[in-house]
């Protein structure tokens, strides 16, 4: 099996972390980069796979270098120095000095595993609205991770808004690579960002566990939001850790009260093409030299923020109100599909405890 075999301090529990840090079915691949979760702490480990010859370890050489952070929005920056360190430890074993001066440069107070510290803030994951707070993950992929996101996903990315706004437990299935699917989950939790005050006090935080496995079952019985990825196919028949599994492009659910948002109707449709058009909009302005200073990462961050605000601003509105009545044209302001979208606004009054009365008649068959 999986064994930790150097770190710094040398008194932190990291019970786990040897399968966190290595997707189950890595050997079949070369490299790879994970994202996880550690307790209040958020990880980035980069693996390696070199062949040897050496019967002791069955001809190949597998590691994983790893550091674990209290925020994971800055981790990437230390992405390409993991890299180099894997290497160095699949040519060199047992030579550490480089870890340990990277280490003695960039320690700072971990919180304690139990979260004690009353100082301790929770970890905020939500990105602002202000472009320099929100996590600057960029993927090795040229594009971007959003780009690459709405590229895999399609129209199927309104499904998943639709499940992260309600605060759903979110879990992603893929082979390894595990990398470019840990940042379909960052994307996922995007997708949920509102930005309006006083919202939401009771509401479960939408969680980025990154990936899980196996070891993780114990600790998701308990959540009651997340959203996660896995290379294990097991997870699937585990159907009470999870409301929502997408394998691949295929989003799929056992809840038939949540079937009917698998639907794509005409105002998720009528989003998407927003969506692309602003994109084409602001390739075409990088294009001829008249912005720079957005990218897709802001446009795709705004462009739900945005709608999810009107969504819950209308929402407060007519709560406030003396009838407090919801409308289909209530609806269509929203952005919403007055008949497609009723299931999901009868379960976002439900989870975000508003007080609205909805009127949207169900279409009468004839």
């Amino acid at each position: 099996g999986n064994m930790v075999e150097w770190c710094l301090p040398q008194d932190i529990d990291l019970e786990g972390v040897e399968f966190k840090s290595m997707a189950s079915g890595s050997h079949k691949i070369q490299s790879d980069f994970i994202y996880f979760r550690k307790g209040l702490c958020f990880g980035l480990a980069c693996f390696a796979n070199m062949p040897v010859e050496s019967e002791l370890e069955r001809g190949a050489r597998m590691k994983s270098v790893g550091i674990l952070s209290p925020s994971y929005t800055l981790l990437y920056r230390y992405m390409h120095f993991l890299e180099n360190q894997v290497r160095h430890q699949l040519e060199m074993p047992g030579h550490y000095s480089h870890l340990e001066a990277f280490y003695d440069d960039k320690k700072g107070v971990l919180p304690d595993s139990k979260g004690t510290p009353t100082s301790q803030q929770p970890v905020h994951w939500l990105p602002s609205i202000h472009r320099y707070m929100y996590p600057e993950m960029k993927i090795t992929h040229p594009a971007g991770c959003m780009s690459q996101f709405i590229k895999f996903f399609g129209e199927q990315i309104l499904v998943l808004w639709k499940f992260a706004l309600l605060r759903k437990r979110i879990l992603i299935f893929s082979p390894p690579p595990v990398g470019v699917v840990c940042y379909r989950v960052y994307c996922c939790c995007c997708l949920a960002n509102v930005s309006l005050p006083g919202l939401g006090g009771t509401v479960p935080e939408s969680k980025p566990f990154f990936y899980v496995n196996v070891a993780d079952i114990e600790m998701l019985e308990t959540e009651v939001s997340y959203v996660a990825c896995t290379t294990e196919k097991i997870f699937e028949e585990k159907r009470d850790l999870y409301d929502v599994y997408v394998d691949n492009q295929n989003v799929k659910t056992h809840h038939e009260h949540l079937q009917p948002l698998l639907k794509i109707n005409s105002a998720d449709k009528e989003k998407y093409r927003r969506l692309n058009d602003q994109r084409q909009m602001l390739m075409y302005s990088q294009e001829v030299g008249e912005d720079c200073s957005s990218c897709e990462e802001d446009l795709f961050i705004l462009f739900f923020m945005e709608q999810n605000n009107r969504i819950f601003q209308t929402l407060m509105e007519v709560s406030a109100s003396q009838d407090k009545t919801l409308t289909a044209d209530h609806a269509r302001g929203m952005g919403l599909d007055p008949q497609g979208d009723r299931s999901f606004l009868m379960d976002l009054l439900e989870v975000y405890g508003i007080d609205v009365m909805l009127v949207i008649d169900n279409p009468c068959c004839t």
